[in-house]
């Protein structure tokens, strides 16, 4: 089995192959998110009652949309550990071109059955592509680029899914009962994306030698047995599963909120949704941008807050559509600093030849939270039909009650969240030799104190996982926000802190030592790890302090490597 190539940075050959994913993403999501509006609009505009109306616009088209993800995503991850990604790139762009000619004929004759077919089987092709588009992203990019790069394709994502929007909306009322044109455009845009898609770098198969399973629920549980075993993992699949629910939920009730309250025009309804996608590509690119060289999933709680307050906002009674279209932009901007740490987590913290199955067993469940979100606002219709006011309302105390299990289940998320804005105001950072740490891994690192400055500085120096070596008084007081491991100079206390250092090694951690805790180390004896000495210089307010990583040396005594 392949591991990912490793991507120079210095020499820009990843800049062809990277663009060229990001012209073919932007171009696969408007064409899913035009033909999806065309649809809905296609419904909104008959003749038919309410209730029918819902049933197809809150239900079948997000049911449609989002259940070939829950059936095809790990046959999709399978096409992207199996085969380069490169050629099922290529593959699903043909499979694009021949659906855009069943949506054209859908279109032309105004058929619901057909219009429905091809967006079942758009997202479908959608589903194959999934694992490959976010598995390609660190195989063309150096790792420290990886939240640059999850922040532009999420920017550009979103303006395809703006632009799509706004189109769909636009063509419905200019070409009303000549739906041909938009049928065609879609056909013309699928051959543009399969010519884009020939530039992207050619790249090895990852594990060329995997056997498909035929059997999607099992395959999806082994994923989801592999994410379990990485808890930081683990919890971004979670997360990146309720953000797709979140989103789904505010992008139909948007229309909804359009129709209902607002009673504006389709056109206007799209500049509503347009608000929320340049929102999310905003923001997505801020974060990548202010996560610098490292994934900050620090930034997860000031995006989840950020959702919540702007719901409420939302909820409140009388506002203009001015109001909306800001309030709607601001969560739309909190969601991209929710989302592209998530999505940097779940693409980076896989082993390369798991990263497929991995990635396309997160992007299924992201999908079961989209399939969610018709299934509860069916059923709120049957509970008392509350208006889109209301489930605004109603999604941001659900989106504050999330952010309080999240940040119970990880507290250090706080913690990194207060060392990055201190690090980018205060007390600014500098760090050296990072890349002497392994990607990923057991190791050692090893500084002459544990004052409690130092251990945050190297907190905020690297995203990788830390477990600290505390005295027992400080493990009371920090060990949950520092990953604390207490010690004391007693043979008893020292073998319980060895133990518990060579559990979390095993599991592919760093561990800190302190000098006056290498004792443990002896400890450790017959296993082996790279032991990376730090410097940590602590300044003051408005001056920069230091991290040096010097480079790794092999102990016969700690813990290494096939974890």
């Amino acid at each position: 089995m392949n591991a990912t190539p490793q991507v120079e940075e210095t020499n820009g050959s990843w800049k062809t192959g990277f663009w060229s994913l990001i012209a073919v993403q932007f171009q696969g999501a408007f064409s899913d998110n035009l033909l999806k509006w065309l649809v809905t609009f296609l419904v909104l505009g008959m003749s038919i009652s309410e209730a029918q109306s819902d049933r197809f616009v809150v239900l079948m088209i997000p049911l449609l949309f989002a259940i070939p993800f829950l059936l095809f995503s790990m046959a999709g991850g399978y096409l992207a550990d199996r085969y380069s990604k490169r050629q099922v790139t290529i593959g699903t762009k043909y499979m694009e071109i021949a659906v855009a000619c069943i949506a054209f004929v859908g279109l032309a004759i105004g058929s619901l059955p057909i219009a429905f077919t091809a967006i079942f089987l758009l997202s479908t092709q959608a589903a194959l592509f999934g694992a490959t588009k976010y598995g390609l992203l660190p195989e063309l990019l150096p790792e420290k680029r990886l939240s640059w790069g999850n922040g532009i394709i999420e920017l550009w994502t979103f303006i395809a899914i703006i632009t799509g929007e706004m189109a769909a909306g636009v063509l419905a009322d200019r070409f009303r009962g000549r739906e041909y044109f938009p049928g065609l455009l879609l056909i013309l845009l699928s051959l543009i994306g399969l010519l884009i898609a020939g530039g992207i770098t050619r790249v090895p198969a990852a594990d060329p030698d995997r056997k498909l399973n035929w059997n999607p629920l099992a395959d999806l549980w082994g994923q989801i047995e592999r994410m379990r075993r990485d808890r930081l993992l683990g919890l971004a699949v979670l997360g990146s599963t309720f953000f797709w629910f979140l989103g789904a939920l505010v992008l139909i009730n948007t229309a909804l909120y359009a129709s209902d309250i607002l009673h504006v025009s389709g056109t206007d309804t799209g500049l509503l949704l347009a608000a929320v996608s340049i929102g999310i590509g905003v923001g997505s690119f801020a974060a990548g941008y202010l996560s610098g060289r490292k994934i900050e999933y620090g930034l997860v709680p000031v995006g989840a807050v950020g959702i919540a307050v702007m719901m409420l906002l939302l909820a409140r009674p009388g506002i203009t559509f001015t109001d909306v279209a800001w309030d709607l932009g601001w969560t739309g901007f909190f969601g991209g600093f929710f989302a592209v740490p998530l999505n940097a987590i779940i693409q980076y913290r896989p082993h390369p030849d798991e990263k497929g199955g991995i990635i396309a067993g997160a992007n299924l469940l992201s999908f079961v939270g989209i399939a969610l979100q018709p299934v509860a606002q069916y059923m709120l219709i049957f509970l008392g039909h509350p208006n889109p006011s209301q489930v605004f309302l109603l999604t941001g105390l659900l989106t504050l009650a999330a952010t309080g299990v999240a940040l119970v289940l990880r507290p250090d998320s706080l913690l990194r969240l207060g060392l990055w804005a201190a690090t980018h105001t205060a007390w600014p950072l500098r760090v050296e030799g990072r890349t002497n740490l392994p990607l990923r891994g057991p190791a050692l690192v090893v500084f002459p104190s544990m004052r409690l400055s130092e251990a945050l500085w190297l907190v905020a120096a690297t995203d990788r996982t830390m477990h600290f070596l505390l005295p027992p008084s400080s493990a009371r007081s920090f060990g949950k926000w520092l990953s604390g491991i207490a010690y004391d100079a007693t043979p008893e206390g020292l073998r319980r802190a060895a133990q518990a250092a060579a559990e979390a090694l095993r599991h592919g951690e760093v561990v800190c030592l302190p000098e006056e805790a290498l004792g443990i180390e002896a400890s450790l004896n017959g296993l082996q790890a790279p032991v990376i000495p730090v410097t940590v210089s602590f300044a003051g307010p408005f001056s920069r302090s230091l991290v040096r990583f010097a480079p790794a040396e092999q102990s016969p005594s700690a813990v290494q490597g096939a974890v």
